[in-house]
């Protein structure tokens, strides 16, 4: 029961790594808002949880939406009480060449995966505060960290939420609010479904990989979990990677 008593908000928490973090997150105590625009999926994760003796809501989320921030938070303070732990987890990805990405597709990139961090960080702030203080984890990526043969809007807007991570650590530490970045390397969701859907996409990234896989959602969810708890009290402005090494070479 490593987040007993607390209550967390999950941007992207229909599916994949966001919906691992939810049912982690139950296991081990917390109280879970569910926020995504998926709202059949989403609603699946919170009878689960429900069913399963937790405590969960869905509320849809678009993270690009301040009205739909405030209402998610409201939500929460209404139902649990209070907001403790806030999971930027929703993003979009491309790996779309500069010169053939449309500025369309720049701009909705950064809209999701770099505004939506800044709106759920900025509105949670209040909430966080009369809590007592808070942790925020903003899901990165290597992407973030290092450059690329492929893509552009994507290593950008990840590398904006790492520096976003960072300016917000400093500003939030006098109200006891941590916040800290997870970057993962090639994850098995279907986000990269395209990468590595086929033999020859999943020996490409496998290769890359010193550790010769490809990491599982739970293996990004621990670290979030780890984040999210009071383990890790003396952390923020940090990046936790998980991607099998990638980045060590």
């Amino acid at each position: 029961m490593r987040l007993e008593g607390k209550v967390a908000l999950i941007s992207g928490g229909a599916r994949g790594q966001g919906a691992a973090e939810a049912i982690l997150f139950a296991k081990e105590g917390a109280a879970v808002v569910i926020g995504d625009l998926l709202e059949a999926e989403g609603r699946q994760v919170e009878s689960q949880i429900n069913e399963s003796g937790g405590r969960a809501l869905f509320v849809k989320l678009n993270v690009t939406s301040s009205d739909d921030w405030k209402n998610a938070i409201a939500k929460a303070i209404e139902t649990f009480g209070k907001l403790n732990i806030l999971i930027n987890n929703a993003g979009i990805y491309s790996n779309t060449p500069i010169e053939e990405t449309s500025e369309d597709e720049w701009d909705r990139i950064m809209e999701v995966n770099t505004k939506g961090v800044f709106l759920g960080t900025k509105l949670s702030i209040q909430a966080m505060r009369d809590a007592g203080g808070g942790s925020i984890i903003n899901l990165s990526s290597t992407a973030g960290l290092v450059g690329s043969r492929r893509g552009s809007a994507y290593p950008t807007s990840k590398g904006g939420v790492r520096l976003f991570t960072k300016n917000s650590a400093i500003q939030l530490a006098p109200d006891g609010i941590r916040v800290n970045s997870v970057h993962p390397g090639p994850i098995d969701t279907e986000m990269i479904a395209g990468n590595i859907g086929t033999p020859e996409g999943l020996a490409n990234s496998v290769s890359r990989i010193p550790l010769g896989k490809v990491g599982t959602v739970d293996d990004v969810a621990y670290g979030v979990l780890f984040l999210a708890s009071d383990e890790s009290s003396f952390m923020t402005g940090s990046e936790l990677v998980i991607d099998g090494g990638i980045t060590a070479q």
